[in-house]
């Protein structure tokens, strides 16, 4: 393989492996939130257990997510040096800006979050947990900025760093290298990017880009998900083993209330972004939906099979109904991948597949999520050794975990393998952001290395996540709430 090809793999393997554990840090914030509120709401003990126990399961995941994030900084210099020198005024502000509102935020409160149980009040530790929700969602929110700015750069101006005959940087009086602003629609020529930078005019178009908001609220809705299976998963096991039960039951409900309102929310979020796509990435939606032709009465695919060389398209769809959703007319033509240069195509069977797995995913959890609410409402969901329906539901929502995590990487997939060949749409190819100086040999290397060490970090993960879920939360004796509330006893 070139360097081009493993330096994409690498950072694809680092940046995939570590969003699993940002989404549900993301989840689990929303859901400390709500239990520590209900804490302070009912004076309930088993709240304030429950608030323990899942600070506990955050409190591992985030140490796990910081681990395995800080490689990617260092990737930019190593790997992307020229793509780094490019985008350095853009893409290190939003950088910046995500470590002082969102990184320093949220670990200044974490330690108040994590000991701070029984040395500080209550309300102090519902504002530390609040503070904690809130920082870990800033993350996101200049993250995918960052990222938004790649697929629809906004608010910036191309300009030229001036240097001298033999290719030295030329200073002006103040010490600030001399810098050249270069026409609108400026065409790159050999060489360019040595020299040639994006630099920001207006920090407000930079942050609310064409894609940025749509992509935010898919990005923050699939967190939610995540975090609400991951408690459902935990709940329904104990439930299923007889553990925890009235834990399990009141951590089940707030997952369960989360998630089918969320997975609702997902779809019209998802309805948004694809329109975003098609008018600011028309050949990613074409990639899409393996739409190779223009033509009246546009077919959205369910599944299938991209065959590239032939240019066809095998799969169950139903016609017209992309030209509906996108211009609300069966006839109006969806453009198709014909209309663009050939050397412009994303990789079109990967792009297809993870986009529709993404979908097919978002659609199971809708169902899932409102079985749970109609068996909740039979009264048959609590009660799994009484009801085969209700056992099987729980025993699926076990696994279920896995569902908003595959869908939230293949949403990915879509969004970076849909921009190819461009890693800045429009201005910079993925092949001339490389460093120069790193060899095959040595991302080849690097890339073992990481695949060993993020493995072993994930056993250890699976380990620990295994060790707090076998030893539970605390015992609790429930008692009469200050609001009225009694809750079951515990089994």
């Amino acid at each position: 393989m070139d360097v081009e090809i493993l330096s994409r793999l690498q950072f694809a393997f680092t940046v995939a492996f570590h969003y699993i554990y940002p989404v549900m840090t993301i989840g689990l914030g929303i859901v400390l939130v709500v239990i520590e509120a209900q804490y302070l709401w009912t004076k309930d003990p088993i709240y304030r257990a429950m608030g323990k126990f899942w600070t506990k399961v955050f409190g591992l995941i985030f140490a796990i997510g910081v681990a395995t994030g800080i490689v990617m900084e260092f990737e930019f210099g190593t790997n992307w040096a020229t793509y780094s020198r490019f985008v350095g005024d853009v893409f290190g502000s939003a950088l910046a800006a995500e470590g002082i509102f969102a990184f320093f935020l949220e670990s200044g409160f974490l330690a108040l979050l994590l000991f701070g149980w029984d040395k500080v009040g209550p309300k102090l530790h519902f504002f530390s947990t609040l503070m904690v929700c809130l920082g870990s969602h800033f993350s996101a929110v200049w993250i995918v900025i960052a990222n938004s700015w790649m697929q629809t750069p906004a608010g910036f101006e191309l300009a030229r760093r001036v240097v001298d005959e033999n290719g030295k940087p030329v200073y002006g009086p103040d010490g600030e290298q001399l810098t050249v602003t270069l026409p609108e629609g400026y065409k790159f020529q050999e060489g360019d990017f040595d020299t040639v930078f994006a630099r920001i005019t207006d920090f407000w178009e930079l942050i609310f880009n064409p894609s940025a908001m749509d992509r935010l609220t898919h990005v923050i809705l699939g967190c939610w998900l995540a975090g609400a299976f991951l408690v459902m998963s935990i709940s329904a096991y104990y439930l299923i083993k007889k553990r925890h039960r009235e834990f399990a039951i009141r951590s089940f409900k707030i997952g369960l209330v989360m998630a089918a309102i969320v997975s609702l929310m997902q779809l019209a979020s998802g309805s948004a972004s694809a329109l975003g796509v098609l008018k600011n990435q028309p050949t990613k939606l074409a990639a899409m939906e393996g739409i190779f032709e223009t033509k009246p009465y546009t077919p959205m695919s369910a599944f299938g099979w991209v065959d590239v060389e032939n240019r066809e398209t095998y799969s169950i769809a139903i016609p017209g109904m992309l030209s509906w959703l996108a211009y609300n007319d069966f006839e109006k033509a969806v453009p198709g991948l014909e209309e663009f240069p050939e050397e412009d195509w994303p990789p079109i069977q990967i792009t297809f597949q993870a986009y529709h797995i993404m979908i097919n995913i978002g659609m199971a959890l809708i169902v899932l999520s409102w079985a749970g609410i109609l068996l909740w409402r039979l009264g048959w969901l609590w009660k799994p050794h009484e009801s085969k329906i209700a056992w099987w539901y729980l025993t699926v929502m076990v696994f279920a975990v896995l569902l908003p995590q595959i869908a939230n990487q293949c949403g990915w997939y879509t969004a970076e393998v849909g921009r190819q060949p461009w890693v800045v749409w429009g201005l910079m190819r993925t092949s001339e952001g490389l460093s120069k100086s790193v060899t095959a040999e040595m991302v080849l290397a690097s890339l073992i290395m990481f695949f060993l060490i993020y493995s072993l970090l994930f056993v250890l993960f699976l380990y620990l996540l295994h060790r707090k879920i076998m030893h539970g939360p605390e015992d609790v004796d429930p008692g009469p709430s200050t609001r009225g509330v009694i809750p079951d006893q515990l089994s």
